[in-house]
C-alpha cells in the first residue's frame, strides 16, 4: 500500500498519517512514514522521542550527499549533474525507527521554485520514485497542500491519495484544487477524510462539500489530540477515539484499493 496524504495546512494531515502508520504497524506490516511537509511534525505525532527526532536531517538539507549522488557541486543550481542518482540505500541509512515504523524526512528544496530542475529536487524525485515503486513496505507520505513531490512517473504507484478536510470553506476549496492537480498527473484513487468533526452539522458539511470525491471516513474532534501534542505522546495511544475511527478508515481503504486493483 502506498498512500499520499495532503490537504490545507492545519487540517490534520499529520494526525491521519501517524494514525495510519501505527495501525498498519499493529497489523504486522512494515511501515515507512515519509514526512514530506516543509515543516516536519510527523515524528512528534508518531510519539518518537524528541531527542531521536532532533537527530533527523531532512534529505534536502544533506548537501554532501546530494553532491555525491548527483555528481554536482555542493549547493549548486546550475551546470551538469546526474539525473538518475543512486537512492536505494537512503531510506534505511537516514531513517529512524520505533514500534515497527521507520520515519524519513524529505525536507524542502529552498531555491528554484516548484519546477526547479536542480540537484536537490532531482534527488528527491528519484527517491520518491524509489519509495513508491521499489520498496515493499506500506509507505505513508505526509505531504504539503499539493502534489509537488509526485510526478507522472510515480502517480500510478500511489494506491490512494487522501485529502484531509475540516468543516470549513477554505479547507474544502483547497481540497478541490488538490483534486485537480492530482488528476492532472494521473492519480485516480482520491478520497476525502474529514477531521475535527464535532457534531452532525460538521458531518453534513463535509459530506456535502467533498469536492465531488468519496468520503472515506471522519475523525472526531477531541481535546486528546492537543493534549498528546503538548505531552509529546503518540496520538494513536493518547486518543483511542481517533485510533478507532482511523482503523475503520484503513479497513475501508484496503477494501476499496483491493477492489480497484482486481478490476
Amino acid at each position: 500500500m502506498k498512500i499520499a496524504i495532503t490537504g490545507k495546512g492545519g487540517v490534520g494531515k499529520t494526525t491521519l498519517a501517524s494514525l495510519l502508520a501505527h495501525i498498519y504497524a499493529a497489523r504486522g506490516r512494515s511501515v515507512l512514514a515519509i514526512d514530506a511537509d516543509p515543516s516536519p511534525n510527523l515524528g512528534a505525532a508518531l510519539g518518537f522521542p524528541p531527542e531521536q527526532v532532533a537527530r533527523i536531517v531532512p534529505i534536502a538539507e544533506m548537501e554532501e550527499l546530494i553532491a555525491e549522488r548527483t555528481e554536482s557541486q555542493p549547493g549548486s543550481y546550475g551546470g551538469w549533474f546526474k539525473m538518475n542518482p543512486y537512492v536505494s540505500d537512503i531510506p534505511d541509512r537516514f531513517s529512524v525507527e520505533q514500534d515497527g515504523i521507520k520515519l524519513l524526512e524529505l525536507g524542502e528544496v529552498q531555491k528554484g521554485g516548484s519546477g526547479c530542475i536542480c540537484p536537490p529536487s532531482v534527488l528527491l524525485k528519484n527517491l520518491v520514485t524509489h519509495l513508491l515503486l521499489r520498496r515493499q513496505e506500506v509507505v505513508i507520505m505526509d505531504m504539503y497542500a499539493g502534489v509537488e513531490h509526485l510526478g507522472r512517473a510515480t502517480a500510478s504507484a500511489v494506491d490512494a491519495m487522501l485529502i484531509v478536510v475540516e468543516p470549513g470553506q477554505r479547507s474544502t476549496t483547497t481540497a478541490a484544487r488538490i483534486r485537480d492537480l492530482a488528476r492532472d498527473i494521473g492519480i485516480q484513487r482520491l478520497f476525502v477524510v474529514g477531521n475535527k468533526v464535532r457534531d452532525e452539522a460538521d458531518r453534513a458539511f463535509i459530506l456535502e462539500n467533498s469536492a465531488g470525491l468519496p468520503v472515506l471516513g471522519l475523525l472526531p474532534a477531541t481535546p486528546r489530540a492537543v493534549e498528546a501534542d503538548q505531552r509529546g505522546e503518540s496520538i494513536y495511544t493518547a486518543a483511542p477515539e481517533l485510533a478507532q475511527a482511523a482503523e475503520e478508515i484503513a479497513t475501508a481503504l484496503d477494501e476499496l484499493v483491493a477492489e480497484a486493483l482486481s478490476v
